[in-house]
């Protein structure tokens, strides 16, 4: 055979394989995507599983819900060379939808006088009214003449850290925010620099410093594992536990402090060699620690006063019987690899759900708490949380370590809520708190602003960042919907009110 007969032949054969391949992938693009697990599970959870496991980076606007308004910039025209062309421009609306206020969510809501017929009753699980507190356990009573810190430990109790409008916690956050430092160390362990304060009282709490100013923002390509903490996001958290009714973060507080007055005389001598004097004439140091510990990310003072978060340090392990518990929506803290429960709508369900300690008792409800908790501060860093032992089974959790919150003002992180979404339990009482946050009237951005007033070192967050309170508030009401229209009330709401 001649090598032209050849050659044609083999370019005969290409283009049939390229006619082939280009109709399986028509095929293949309109078969119906529900088919396999999916369409037996109905096309919902799909649905759902592409909007907030597998959305494009198009969709990552914090206005991707359904009660907020995609502001998007039509793309130029082209240019051509032709004369006298027509060119046709788009116009994008930018009216921003009515504000779903939810009314098919308000019969569940202590608001109206008969959402109890849809719970179960009696609840099959309810907590025993008996709250010991630490001042029981350890058979102490609490005197006047004791410090505010001393008071505040004795009072931590089984369900809560502090009472509902404690006096001591309001005593404990001027004393730490006034009181005279006597000593000053550095946090072994950890990414971040964090220095353990003791008051001229006693006390002793932990001072997260200042980095950058409150308006900058987590940068897009920044991973969530190599993210700076705020020591706004710190004081902002423990507002915002307090205000969800939960009480379970220890009392914050901003303070101001001269690093070389009160800081400089009193540290140990590995942290005193770290200091020393930036270019621009400010008092600088950067201690040790594991990665972020060096010159370039130093702690500078401006020139000498530093702003900082003062969390109130707990009592002993000895005292207070607690260990950190892996979470079960523990991130993979990997570049390219997702954990399994961002992939699997069931995890919950078949992997969770099913085993101790959250086949019972309050375990998974405290969860799904600290779940809506994060989502609203946009934490994606939570690997653990704190279980006590010291006085027994179905102890309240410790909400610790919210330095990486309040990041992003614009963007909110769904997959945070996905427990929620694959568990579909959650508190009466958050439920309530939530739909009082979203109606009014007063927001959840109004109340932070207020409780946040008082602050010394105010204003903690700036205005961006409580508008997307009430944004995400919203969000998680929008998955209680969704959780609702696939399953009855009782198995939703746990009456705990």
């Amino acid at each position: 055979m001649k090598l032209s007969h050849r050659l044609i032949v083999i370019t005969s054969v290409l283009l049939s394989v390229f006619f082939i391949i280009c109709v399986i992938e028509n095929v293949l693009k309109n078969t119906d995507l529900t088919e396999g697990e999916d369409a037996v599970h109905g096309r919902q959870h799909f649905i759902f599983q592409r909007r907030f496991l597998n959305r494009e980076e198009t969709s990552k606007i914090s206005a991707e819900a359904s009660n907020n308004a995609m502001n998007v910039i039509p793309l130029p025209p082209k240019n051509t060379n032709k004369k006298n062309t027509t060119v046709k421009t788009t116009t994008v609306s930018t009216t921003k939808e009515p504000r779903d206020e939810f009314p098919d969510l308000f019969k569940y809501s202590t608001l109206s006088p008969n959402f109890r017929q849809y719970m179960e009753w009696p609840p099959y699980f309810r907590l025993p009214k008996y709250n010991p507190s630490l001042a029981d356990v350890l058979k102490v009573k609490i005197r006047d003449n004791m410090t505010n810190w001393e008071k505040f430990h004795l009072q931590i109790s089984k369900y809560y850290l502090y009472p509902e409008k404690s006096k001591v916690v309001e005593g404990l956050l001027h004393d730490l925010a006034t009181k005279k430092i006597i000593g000053v160390e550095q946090l072994p362990g950890g990414t971040q620099i964090k220095l353990i304060l003791t008051m001229e009282d006693g006390a002793k709490a932990l001072f997260k410093p200042m980095r950058f100013p409150r308006e900058v923002e987590t940068l897009p390509n920044h991973f969530y594992f190599t993210d700076f903490e705020r020591h706004v996001s710190e004081i902002a958290s423990f507002h915002l536990d307090k205000l969800l009714g939960y009480r379970r973060t220890p009392p914050c507080v901003g303070r101001k402090v001269n690093i070389s007055e009160e800081f400089y005389p009193l540290v140990e001598p590995d942290l005193h060699k770290t200091f020393f004097i930036s270019p621009a004439g400010n008092v600088c140091f950067h201690g040790q620690c594991t990665y972020y510990c060096d010159t370039s990310h130093a702690i500078c003072g401006d020139p000498h006063m530093l702003e900082g978060s003062l969390s109130i340090w707990l009592p002993p392990r000895n005292i207070l019987e607690r260990k950190p518990i892996r979470s079960p929506w523990r991130r993979s803290y990997n570049k390219r690899r997702k954990a399994s429960w961002e992939t699997d709508n069931y995890y919950c369900i078949n992997q969770v759900k099913v085993n101790p300690p959250y086949d019972h008792g309050r375990r998974i409800y405290d969860l799904m708490d600290l779940v809506i908790f994060d989502y609203l501060t946009g934490n994606m860093d939570r690997h653990h949380y704190d279980e006590v032992f010291t006085f027994g089974n179905d102890s309240a959790l410790i909400h610790l370590d919210h330095g990486r919150g309040f990041g992003r003002t614009n963007y909110d992180e769904d997959t945070i809520i996905l427990p929620l979404l694959q568990c579909c339990v959650i508190r009466l009482s958050t439920f309530n708190r939530l739909y009082s946050f979203h109606i009014g009237p007063k927001r959840l951005s109004d109340l932070m602003r207020e409780t946040m007033d008082n602050d010394p070192i105010k204003p903690v967050l700036i205005e961006p960042h409580l508008k997307a309170l009430d944004r995400r508030v919203g969000k998680i009401l929008g998955v209680i919907r969704l959780c609702l229209n696939a399953n009855s009330p009782d198995l939703v709401f746990l009456d705990d009110m």
